[in-house]
Order: C-alpha cells, then structure tokens, then sequence
C-alpha cells in the first residue's frame, strides 16, 4: 500500500511539542503545479513517516538513529533533490526532507542568504555576476 506525499508537518509537530500524542502526520497533496509529480516518485511514500519527525520527548540518542535511519531511506529515493528544494522553500521546520533534518535546513538556508548578501555587495555584481 503507498503512502499519499508529504504534507506540512506543522500540527503533527506542534501537537508532539504541545506533549499530546502526535498522530503520523498524512502527507499532503500537492495543491499547486509547482509542487509538481515529484511526491509520485517519493520513496518515504512506501515507508513509515514517524521515520521521517520526531515524537513527543525523544530521546536524543533515538532521534539521532532515527535520522540516520530516514536519511538512508532519501539517499535512494530518485526525488531527493526535488524533496530537499521543496523543504528549503516552504521552508518545512520538522523532520527529514530531502536528507536534511530541519537543523540541517536552518544551515543551508542561512549560507545560501549569506552568498545571496555576499554577491549583491560584490563590486561589479551585474546581472551576469549573481547568476554565478
């Protein structure tokens, strides 16, 4: 049986962080075009999602190897970049998306905003530069 994509883990996370019971957050449908067919293709979609967030007081040792656990399962799936990308763009703050937990997301995001900075204060930084 396959699993329905990815949703917003939001109220299943802020229900673990609240101490009650988070239910295995269902997967979103892609509302809009742009979060295209990837979800389709997604290997997490035949796996169990409590893989991918965490539950309520985990230990730390235990989220550790659940997260090594989730990023084996992305670094198979055929849409991890396509999963990665949607996560940074959301941006999705619970969970394992792409291979990146949301620590993980937090540093990628903070030097892609740094570079961004860095190349609008260049000298010169033309259009032709910021492509780079």
């Amino acid at each position: 049986m396959q699993h329905p994509p990815h949703q917003s883990l939001q109220v299943a996370a802020v229900q673990s962080l609240q101490g009650r019971p988070a239910a295995v957050p269902k997967p979103r449908v892609a509302a809009r075009e742009e979060d295209g067919p990837w979800h389709a293709e997604a290997v997490c979609r035949r796996d169990e999602a409590g893989l991918f967030f965490a539950p309520s007081k985990e230990p730390t040792a235990a989220r550790l190897s659940r997260e090594e656990a989730a990023k084996r399962v992305c670094a198979r799936c055929p849409v991890m970049v396509a999963c990665r990308e949607h996560a940074l763009l959301q941006p999705e703050p619970y969970g394992v998306w792409g291979g990146l937990t949301a620590a993980e997301r937090r540093v990628v995001l903070a030097r892609r905003r740094r570079r961004a900075a860095e190349l609008r204060q260049a000298p010169g930084a033309g259009p032709i530069a910021a492509a780079g």
